[in-house]
């Protein structure tokens, strides 16, 4: 029996197509970024905060950083969205000028953004930092951005989002800004004193002042 030359057409065509979706499709998987395949717990406060390990470059040294070197000591961990831009600047050269501060405060900061080790370097040579004392990360997978809750899918950076991690690698603060908003060292300072009490810390509370009683 004679094949109909429409049928066989037809059913060439659909083979066809067949595989050329499979093969999409198996694309598609194999593209498909990690952090999709393998969701994480998104940041937040009571809770510990998400792993991490990224490069970063302190001065002109590139180096590995990862949540488990700040354990025993209090976390700051701030994100920019970008290099050679306006407000950043005024919020990465504020920290490093108060660094003592959280120093005593047996705090370390470490900052950064979605921008590559390289980028790190030439703003740093540049001069706009200044003298940098602690490390800038490179997120530029963009993991991190995204477990801490602060990735701006649309723009492609990190919004301006600032953790306290404790020394037990528990988030107990956390803000974030808009991209057009710096944030307050000082209040920062204020909300980790507050928390080392382990007391109630009314409105306005400031370091020196009494605290409320449990």
């Amino acid at each position: 029996m004679r094949t109909n030359p429409v049928v066989l057409y037809l059913l060439c065509c659909l083979t066809v197509v067949t595989f050329m979706l499979g093969m999409a499709i198996s694309c598609s998987a194999d593209q498909m970024p990690a952090e999709s395949a393998h969701p994480k717990t998104v940041a937040k406060v009571g809770e510990p905060a998400p792993d991490f390990r990224m490069e970063a470059v302190l001065g002109s040294e590139v180096k590995s950083v990862s949540l488990a070197d700040y354990r025993g000591k209090w976390l700051v961990l701030f994100f920019y969205p970008a290099d050679f831009t306006f407000v950043c600047p005024t919020e990465i050269t504020g920290f490093n000028r108060e660094l003592d501060r959280f120093t005593k405060l047996n705090a370390e900061i470490l900052g950064g953004s979605v921008d590559s080790k390289y980028s790190h370097l030439a703003w740093i040579k540049r001069g706009d930092l200044g003298d940098l004392k602690y490390p800038l990360f490179a997120d530029i997978r963009k993991e991190t951005s995204l477990s801490y809750g602060v990735l701006d899918a649309l723009e492609g950076v990190a919004l301006r989002g600032l953790f306290i991690i404790d020394p037990k690698g528990v988030v107990q603060y956390q803000v974030v800004h808009n991209l057009s908003v710096g944030r307050s060292v000082d209040e920062t300072l204020r909300v980790l004193e507050g928390l080392q009490t382990n007391q109630l810390c009314p409105l306005n509370w400031k370091p020196g002042q009494k605290t409320l009683t449990k």
